[in-house]
């Protein structure tokens, strides 16, 4: 006989680990689908830049509180759209001097 007992292993470390997959599973698959959104309204859709950066971002923080994500989510989603309008703005400036 082993001397397995089902139930009676300490699992906090895998438990962790598993929770930490999750975690990354659900920030990275969540920020693929803003960014084919944005790129589907802009490109596709023939929307302007700026509002589609607004909506995404409103959805984007919307759904970080429903989904319980934390204030780390909300300060994502900003950074990314700071970042969005700055490059926006670098293409802007040279096709200006193109």
């Amino acid at each position: 006989m082993s001397d397995y007992v089902r139930g009676e292993m300490d699992i906090t470390s895998q438990e962790s680990t598993w929770k930490g997959f999750m975690a990354a599973f659900t920030w990275s698959s969540f920020i693929i689908v803003l960014v084919l959104a944005y790129a589907i309204f802009t490109i596709t859709m023939g929307m302007h830049w700026m509002v589609a950066m607004g909506l995404l971002g409103a959805a984007g923080i919307i759904g970080g509180l429903v989904m319980g994500m934390g204030s780390a989510w909300i300060v994502t989603v900003i950074g990314l759209c700071v970042t969005g309008v700055i490059l926006q703005l670098i293409i802007m400036f040279a096709q200006a001097v193109l």
